[in-house]
């Protein structure tokens, strides 16, 4: 469940939320009208060039049934009072991205289980349909086809791994279970992984039932889906051992002693004195021991030697902007959170009454991440 600047170009609003449609998704689209076009072919072969407008058609449905199933997760996700920062529909379905997850695990349930829902409901919808029409014609071919896959996507979906809806409600009931939102998300990650070999399997396996080599365009279309799904799958047990290491993540665990020069000191002498003090890291002030800047290890390192002399130690600095203070006591995803809304090599870390303290570098809490 892309950011406000989604991929692809923006096709509308609901709710506020903007839509975006990815590039690929015109292309699968292409490929659905081109395999619907034979079936057309065995209704009407009188249809002439309009088959195309037809196939069209049933492909614009088709995606559009999609659009539905991930509304019905932005719409639930919105009557939580949920952020909801973008709808995005691509080559093998669609992606509504939440500014944070839901608070609770029923929460996390009605979020997840709304798209399948919906798809069934179209699905419903396609069945009443038939009933109100003739035994053939493309109207009843297309509704056969709509109400068909809308079946098959829902009940796919339903299936209990990671990152398939059905997955989020199963890590959402083991987490009601347990106690745990981890836990939950951990046998729904190792769930989807397993999802995921068999769906790849499938062709295969039907095929050996079949007593028939397996169809290589389902093969193909399978094994893009299970790489989809192990992908996500191992996205979302990283995200879960990420999330177990939160409550390390502490600023004043972090800090490197910084040590206060003058925007004029050459940096030659700055890092002298660094390295005296033992000190992590640089900060410039002005002629009032403000805090002006943040001196980039980075660009200490990226300068020779011999120029230190004659650099001063405010050419290698990124000004201090009030994004790039971040309170002493800042833990978890709170941090997280500071640092997203500034991305950032170095962050002046002050106490409550606005004293330096120290210099958090991103560098440090990456390597806390690095085995992960």
């Amino acid at each position: 469940m892309a950011d406000d600047g989604g991929s692809g170009i923006r096709i509308g609003r609901f709710l506020g939320i903007p839509v975006y449609a990815n590039l690929s998704l015109f292309a699968t689209g292409a490929l659905v009208a081109f395999g619907f076009l034979p079936r057309l072919e065995q209704i009407d072969p009188n249809l002439g060039s309009s088959k195309y407008l037809v196939a069209g058609g049933f492909a614009l449905l088709l995606y559009a049934s999609i659009l539905v199933h991930e509304l019905a997760h932005a719409a639930v996700a919105r009557g939580f009072a949920l952020p909801v920062r973008s709808v995005s529909l691509s080559m093998l379905g669609g992606l509504t991205s939440l500014g944070r997850q839901p608070e609770t695990a029923g929460r996390e349930f009605a979020v997840s289980g709304a798209g399948p829902a919906a798809t069934l409901l179209v699905a419903a919808a396609g069945w009443v349909g038939l009933q109100l029409v003739g035994s053939t014609g493309l109207v009843r071919l297309v509704l056969v086809q709509l109400t068909i896959s809308n079946v098959l996507v829902g009940v796919y979906n339903l299936l209990p791994g990671l990152p398939l809806d059905g997955g989020s409600m199963l890590a959402a009931l083991i987490w009601k279970l347990t106690g745990n939102e981890l836990t939950g998300q951990v046998v729904a990650g190792w769930s989807g992984r397993g999802v995921a070999v068999l769906t790849a399997a499938a062709p295969f396996l039907i095929g050996a039932q079949q007593g028939s080599p397996p169809n290589s365009v389902f093969v193909i279309w399978a094994g893009l889906i299970a790489l989809v799904l192990w992908t996500g799958s191992t996205q979302s047990l990283r995200a879960a051992k990420v999330r177990a290491r939160l409550p390390q993540l502490a600023v004043r665990g972090m800090l490197r002693p910084a040590l206060l020069v003058t925007a004029t000191t050459p940096l030659a002498e700055a890092v002298r004195r660094l390295t005296e003090a033992g000190a992590g890291a640089l900060v410039v002030t002005d002629s009032s021991g403000r805090p002006t800047g943040l001196v980039s290890e980075a660009s200490v390192a990226a300068t020779p030697m011999e120029r230190r002399p004659w650099i001063a130690v405010n050419d290698v600095a990124r000004p201090i902007v009030p994004e790039l203070v971040i309170g002493a006591n800042l833990v978890g995803e709170a941090l997280l959170e500071a640092m997203r809304r500034m991305p950032a090599t170095e962050y002046l870390a002050v106490d409550e009454s606005g004293h330096v303290i120290g210099v958090l570098a991103a560098a440090d809490l990456e390597r806390l991440f690095s085995d992960v």
